[in-house]
């Protein structure tokens, strides 16, 4: 039986409505991808948690969701997409209670681990139920509308997070998804139509589904990570931490193995890297996002232990780059269709790595005027040139079948970027225990943070001036060289 062809129009009720649902479903991950950096120093010192205690708050989060998402929207294609939406959301919300909830380190980071999951479950539904159901004269503009508002849930993330935990409590951070997803059931309930993969559901062999691709992933990601987070305190000669980096680094090969013997079926069919652009884009990404993902962890805790500002400025701080996104990404987008992707992604990881380098004179009673606002600034701009060509260059390394999943992987490299860094950092600045709470242990220890993470900028940056050419591809097939 065919499907009947997505309706939805984005004057209509029901269309206005189903918009309502995925902004406000995938708001709620982002948001808790960004402010609990800035909640991090109030909970650690309310929790009395180690450094190791902060890395797993964060990472448990992206951890889930770097192995989940894309078996996330396989789920969505075979059992409903709408279905799986709700399921995902309703899970977010009982999991960030258990957050706010939370009377201790291990508490929190088991529900944040959960909250991951619940996230890799709504985000790729929030966008590929707007795909499903809108009419293709309105789908465009309905991707870019929730593209745009998403954004903006961004960047007001951390101002309102500041400001919870400055006015009640960091565990409101948390406590605010709850009447957000009430919204979304609600929304979703009455305006989002049911959608899935009619042929997926029918014969239930459809590509992507790939259940111990997704398991592999999260224990090879899960081992590689505990073994860097343990290390400063058992020492990298203890047996924990061996036996679980070669346990990461085992599911690591016997995850590539799996997916080669799957083929197109796979999670993530190993034929994408024959294109050896799409392989160095995605080195590219790694490395971009663990600079990115080191710098906010530590930036939020130094500003509030070492410089002394509260909550609320802290998430100020960071307005600016992703405002800078905002504003700039598309006409980054337009600059790299006119002259290719490697002169972008080359200059705009030096320029952000220029950044860094003018945050790590940030001392005591800094001005965010004078000593803040240009080095995030430039470290925005940066990331403004790198972001859109990106994205569009990873899409059109490969055949236009593999899209969804070329860009789910590239999602979940970004995300992998980020949990490696904020696992590894700390352990090669030499800082753990109860140290963020030194002030002079800590301000060494984000210098030289900040250092990794402009060195890793520029790798980045020689990667693409060397490797990264503009994709070219014909008749849709893969770009390979």
């Amino acid at each position: 039986m065919t499907a009947p062809a997505p309706a939805l129009r984005t004057g209509s009720a029901a269309g206005r409505g189903t918009l309502l649902a995925a902004i406000l479903a995938s708001g709620m991950v982002f948001l808790d991808s960004t402010v609990v950096n800035v909640a991090l120093p109030r909970l650690g010192a309310e929790l009395d948690a180690t450094v190791a205690g902060l890395q797993w708050t964060v990472n448990g989060y992206l951890l889930m969701l770097a192995a989940f998402v894309l078996l996330g929207g396989a789920l969505g294609d075979r059992f409903g997409r709408r279905r799986v939406f709700l399921f995902g959301v309703v899970w977010f919300a009982v999991a960030s209670v258990l957050c706010g909830l939370a009377q201790d380190t291990g508490w929190l980071v088991a529900a944040r681990f959960l909250q991951g999951a619940g996230g890799a479950l709504l985000t790729p539904g929030s966008l590929s139920v707007l795909q499903a159901s809108f009419h293709p004269d309105d789908r465009g503009r309905a991707i870019g509308t929730w593209s745009g508002l998403s954004g903006v849930s961004t960047a007001l993330g951390p101002l309102l997070g500041g400001w919870l935990i400055d006015t009640l409590s960091w565990r409101w951070i948390f406590f605010v998804n709850l009447p957000l997803a009430v919204g979304v059931v609600l929304a979703a309930l009455r305006w989002v139509p049911e959608s899935r993969d009619e042929e997926t559901s029918r014969t239930g062999e459809g590509r992507r589904f790939d259940v111990a691709g997704a398991l592999l992933g999260a224990l090879a990601l899960g081992g590689v990570t505990y073994a860097l987070i343990d290390a400063p305190a058992r020492g990298l000669d203890s047996p924990a931490v061996l036996v679980t980096a070669v346990l990461g680094v085992a599911a690591v090969v016997v995850f590539v193995l799996v997916e080669r013997r799957r083929g197109d079926t796979a999670m993530l069919p190993t034929g994408l890297f024959s294109s050896r652009l799409f392989s160095v884009l995605n080195v590219f990404t790694v490395v971009v996002y663990a600079a990115l993902g080191g710098f906010t962890f530590f930036l939020a805790v130094y500003l509030q232990n070492v410089v002394g500002w509260s909550a609320l400025l802290t998430g100020l701080a960071t307005v600016p780059m992703t405002v800078l996104l905002l504003v700039g990404s598309p006409r980054a987008g337009a600059l790299s269709a006119r002259i290719g992707p490697r002169l972008p992604l080359t200059v705009g990881p030096v320029i952000a790595a220029v950044g860094l380098l003018l945050l790590r004179r940030v001392g005591p009673g800094a001005s965010y005027w004078v000593d803040v606002l240009p080095g995030v600034a430039l470290f925005g701009a940066g990331l403004t040139l790198v972001v859109a060509p990106l994205t569009t260059s990873v899409l059109g390394a490969v055949a236009d079948r593999f899209a969804g999943v070329a860009s789910g992987f590239n999602n979940a490299a970004s995300r992998a970027g980020g949990l490696l860094a904020v696992a590894a950092l700390p352990l090669l600045v030499g800082l753990s225990g109860t140290g963020y709470e030194q002030k002079g242990a800590l301000a060494d220890a984000y210098r030289g943070a900040l250092a990794w993470c402009a060195g890793l900028l520029l790798a980045g940056a020689v990667l693409a001036a060397v490797l990264i050419h503009r994709p070219r591809r014909e008749g849709g097939a893969p770009a390979s060289r």
